[in-house]
This record gives C-alpha cells, structure tokens and sequence, in this order.
C-alpha cells in the first residue's frame, strides 16, 4: 500500500513553493474573516452555543484538508447540518444546554464513523445514485425552517423553542401584538446593509459589516427597550477537548440520526468538491473524500466541534481568492483561531435579533430558484421528488425527509428504466447509393411481413423484462411474425432474468419455426451474456456483428412462398429473387448453415451483390 494512501496529504505537499505559500495564505485569510460570522450564526441554528460554531470552522477544515482530495473544498459549520443537528438533538434535550452540547457532539462521532467506514469501504460511486434534485428540494425545505425558525429573534413574539414549522407561524400570528418595532428593525438594517455591501462592495465580507452596523444600532437603541438581547461574550480561547457520550443507550437513540447527516454531509462535499473541480480542473477522489469528512467529523467531536461538511460559499471564495493547495483551508483555521483570541469578548455587543437578520439572508441563498423553476417546467418526475422532498422537510422529521427524497428517487429512476423504449425499424432505400435502418417513428415504411426488426433502448434486467417479453408477444401473435431480429447496441447490460426470459422467448418462437437474432451487441454485453450461458442457450448462429449478415442469414429461414408473393420486398435478398423461386426453394432442401450463422450471403436461386459494410 502506497503512503499517499494512508497520508494523502503527503501528495499534495510536494505541489507547495514560496508562490503558492503566498497566494493559500491570502486565500485563508479571506475565508477567516468570512466564517467568522457564518460560525456564529450556523451554531445558533444548530442550538448551539456560538463558539462551537468557531471550534468546528477551526477544527473540520483541518483534517478534511489533510485527509480529503479536493484543493479548494472548505470544511465547517454549514446551515443543511446545522438544522439537521438541531431538529435531530432538540426532541431529547433543551437547546444550548450541556446535555444538548454532548448529543450533538455524540451525533457527531456517530456521523464521523459512518463517512469513514463508507470511505473505507469504497463506497464514494454511492454518492452517484442520490439525485440533485433531493438535495435542492431539501436545502430549500431547510432554508425555510431556518427563517422561520429566526421569527422570534426578530419580532419578540414569543414562540415555544421546538415547535414544529405549522405550529411557529400559528403562534406568530396569534402574538403578533406582542411584535417589538426595535428588534425588527435591528435585523432590517442588519439585512439591509449585508445585501448592499454584497452588491456595491463584493469584495468586503458583507456579513460581518452587517453585524457591525446591526451591533451599533442595536447599542443605540437599548435604552429605549429591554426587549432587546445579546449573544455574550465568546470564550477566548481555542476550542477545548471534549468527551461524546458513547453509552450504548445514546448510541442507540441517535443512530438513525447520524446516519442521516452523514448522508448529508458526504452529499454536500462531495457535490461541492466536484462543482469546484470543475473550474480548476481537478480530478476528485470521492472514497478518499468520504474518508477526510468521516475523519474531521470523528476527531472534531472530541474537540468540541459539531458536526460539519463541505461549505459551497466558503470554497467558492476560496478558489476565487486564488489558493493552490489545502493548505490555505489550515491557514484559515489558524486565521480564524488569531481573530477569536482577539475579538471574541466583542461578542457581548452582538444582538441577537442582528444575527437573526444573517441568518434570514443565509436561508435566502441556499434556495436555488433557477433550478427549481428549471425542474418544475421541463420534467415531472423529477418535480414530484422536488415537491416531495421539500414538503417532507417541512411537516416531517428532517432525517426521514432525506430518506423519502432518496428512495423516491430511486423508485422513479427504476419505473423509468422498466419501461425501455422499443421502436420498430425498417430499411429506407429512398436513397438507393446509401440504404440505412430508420425508425418507422421517423418515417413510415413498408416492413417485411415475416422478420420484425426492433431496437431495445436500455438495459434488460428484472425490472424491463416485462415490458420487452409483452412486446415480443405483442409481434408474433399480434402481427403472426416469428423471426425478430433486435438491434441490441442500445442494450448496456442483460442480469440473469433478462437473460432467461429473452432464452424462453426464443424458444417459444422455435416451436414455431421463428426466433430470436441480434445484431451489433456491445463487446462487453456479450462477453457477460457468454458468461452467464445466455449465448449457448440462444444459439451461437443468432448473434450477428453487421446487419447485413444478419439479414441475409435470417432470409434463409423464411417461408419461400410467401417470399415470392410479397410486395414489400425491402432486402436486396427479397430484390434477386428470381421468377418461381418459391417453387424451388420449397422443392429443395435448405443447406445447413456455416459459421455460426455468419455464412456467405447466398443461397439456391439467390444470387446477392455485396453490401457496403455495415448496411442491410
């Protein structure tokens, strides 16, 4: 085993120079001073105290950047983990209490251990099978809750700490007279001023300018309303160790949980690894993604830091700023370790409802509205996994909503492929200097009364075969045709039913003098289907590597008389009959066939010229 294996970091440090040192460590201090309010606010949501927010966005993007693959992906706190934490802890103990703060760091240990184990275990193509359109419908379920969440921290009303989204705007409704003027304005301004900074000053980190004016307004306005709280002052110190409670009661009760956010969170990095790879031309290892999310989980719980993963806006800034290696993820973490011991007693002078007003404005970015609108116009089964992953996130337990959106998708995904398209071709020879197979949805065509050509457009497993054995029916007792010749080059495997359900229908066919033949199978298909014995069954002599090969064998075991009073007569076989070939060929013995049913294209009172490669 190489030791890039077991130390990929060992890789990437050979990439390091004086220029590159230079370009992380700018890059790290902008994303420093962009978590800084970010942490805070993800830990509120979470229901966590706020510096357990700055030890997770100091401590995960560590051991995610040593351990993970991406360059440019950023670790941390992020608001999808946040509300997962807080909606799977508050059901057992009271928000921010330490009986809270040990759950979710518990949950958080459990979390590590899946990812790690699912790293180890090879499992990173898993991550392939979860469609985007879950994770847009969750983040935008998620992003609601987070706002509604906030209500009370910006209006004053009193609303009950847990209660469910319905039973929130209930309660904000009924107590709207109790609406303090002064908070809502904190969290407006502190709005307001994020959102102008965003779009005037791009470059300065909106958020905490935000802050800083809601901060001072807040001050300003005290005396005038005792309504009005703040978050208190920051420990400044690093983040402490700490000690996850593994009793097998705990584990037990938050099992289900944990493997729900770390669903989540591998989705999450591995998504946002990718979308930055895009741009800086990386190729990303997802096992070994799997396996640094799972190890700054694991170890990040014993040092008071809740669970995290990959943060789309923090990497984003990060490749922007310019930084070349993971390095620049460690720089921020120290960066942000300086800043803490500096200004966390400053924290006494943050409102919460200025936080709320952050807050409102994260929840607001995480819904993707151009792709919601672009799912909900053009596809209706990925519309129904979108509304119903999103109304799940709303009305049911946010853990049990991934598994619907994921399983949903799953089930359509399969409906979808068990029912595979199979269009009837025929050969167009409008165009005699160039004869081709078309679809007779493209243009109507005369057919061969006695050989059906039709092309399967997708896999033949358990759950097409149904589908494809009513279709055959369909032609030989429908139609009377019992030679079928299937174009298999759409087929990108055949399991084990597929394969004897296609066997009992060529024998079905046999009996009555037909059969089954394919043509332009993919070498790798065939070789499966070798394996498994589905060639030996069907015959060796049915399966043809050209179409005009297959056609000229097949014309062979066709009923001559019929032959001979047909008018559609589309082969060139059908084209050199010559006169009373059907008496002849019914009065004469058929010659057995020759390698395989890849003989020479002749037969008695059969004389064919040769066809260019690769045409009927």
């Amino acid at each position: 085993m190489k030791l890039t294996s077991l130390f990929p970091f060992l890789a990437w440090f050979k990439l390091i120079t004086k220029e590159s040192v230079k370009a992380d460590f700018f890059a790290g201090l902008t994303g420093a001073v962009i978590v800084l309010p970010q942490g805070v606010a993800f830990a509120t949501i979470a229901g966590m105290p706020p510096e357990y927010g700055l030890y997770t966005a100091m401590i995960t993007p560590i051991i995610a950047a040593l351990f993970g693959s991406s360059f440019h992906l950023i670790s941390g706190p992020t608001t999808a983990i946040s509300i997962v934490v807080f909606s799977a802890i508050s059901q057992y103990a009271t928000p921010g209490s330490p009986e809270f703060i040990s759950l979710a760091l518990t949950l958080t240990c459990l979390a590590g251990v899946y990812q790690l184990a699912f790293g180890l275990a090879r499992l990173g193509v898993l991550v392939n099978f979860v469609s985007h359109t879950v994770v847009i419908g969750f983040t935008a379920g998620a992003a609601v809750l987070i706002a509604t969440s906030q209500l009370k921290h910006i209006t004053g009303i009193p609303i009950e700490s847990g209660s469910e989204f319905l039973h929130t705007w209930v309660a904000l409704f009924s107590g709207i007279g109790h609406l303090n003027i002064f908070l809502l304005l904190i969290a407006l301004v502190t709005l307001g001023v994020s959102i102008a900074v965003k779009k005037f000053m791009r470059k300065a980190p909106n958020l905490l300018v935000g802050l800083i004016v809601g901060s001072v307004l807040a001050v300003a306005l005290s005396g005038m309303s005792e309504g009005i709280k703040f978050v208190g002052e920051i420990p400044a110190q690093l983040p402490p160790l700490s000690a996850p409670d593994l009793s097998l009661a705990t584990i037990k009760s938050l099992a289900a949980q944990a493997f729900a956010v770390a669903l989540l969170g591998l989705i999450e990095a591995v998504s946002i690894s990718r979308a930055v790879a895009t741009k800086s031309g990386q190729r990303i290892n997802a096992n070994q993604e799997f396996i640094g999310q799972g190890m700054s989980n694991l170890i990040g719980s014993f040092f008071s830091s809740y669970a995290g993963s990959g943060s789309f806006t923090r990497s984003g800034i990060n490749y922007e700023a310019g930084a070349k290696t993971p390095l620049s993820a460690i720089f921020a973490a120290v960066a942000l370790a300086g800043i803490i011991l500096l200004v966390a007693p400053l924290a006494k002078y943050l409102p919460i409802a200025a936080m709320g007003g952050v807050i409102l404005l994260v929840a607001y970015n995480l819904i993707d509205f151009h792709h919601i609108k672009h799912v909900l116009e053009f596809s209706k089964s990925e519309s129904s996994i979108l509304l119903t992953t999103f109304f799940a996130t709303l009305f049911l337990e946010l853990e049990f909503a991934i598994y619907l959106g994921v399983l949903l998708s799953l089930v359509l995904f399969l409906a979808k492929t068990s029912i595979p398209e199979i269009p009837a071709l025929s050969i167009d020879s409008s165009d005699t200097s160039h004869r081709k197979f078309v679809t007779l949805d493209q243009k109507p065509l005369r057919e061969c009364p006695q050989l059906k050509i039709i092309r399967i457009d997708r896999s033949v497993y358990f759950g097409s075969i149904s589908r494809i054995q009513n279709r055959i029916a369909e032609i030989s007792d429908k139609e009377g045709i019992r030679h079928i010749l299937i174009i298999a080059s759409g087929i990108n495997m055949i399991d084990l039913a597929g394969a004897e359900a296609l066997a009992s229908e060529h024998d079905r066919l046999k009996k009555l003098n037909g059969g089954l033949y394919f043509v332009d199978m993919k070498p790798a298909v065939y070789e499966t289907a070798a394996k498994s014995g589905f060639i030996k069954k069907i015959g060796s002599g049915n399966f043809f590597d050209e179409k005009s090969k297959a056609i000229a064998a097949i014309h062979r075991k066709l009923d001559p008389q019929k032959c001979s009073g047909c008018k559609a007569q589309i082969f060139r076989e059908c084209q050199q009959l010559p006169a009373g070939a059907g008496l002849s060929k019914s009065a004469s013995p058929r010659p057995k066939q020759q390698d395989g049913g890849r003989e020479a294209a002749s037969d008695v009172g059969i004389i064919l010229p040769q066809p260019l490669a690769g045409q009927a």
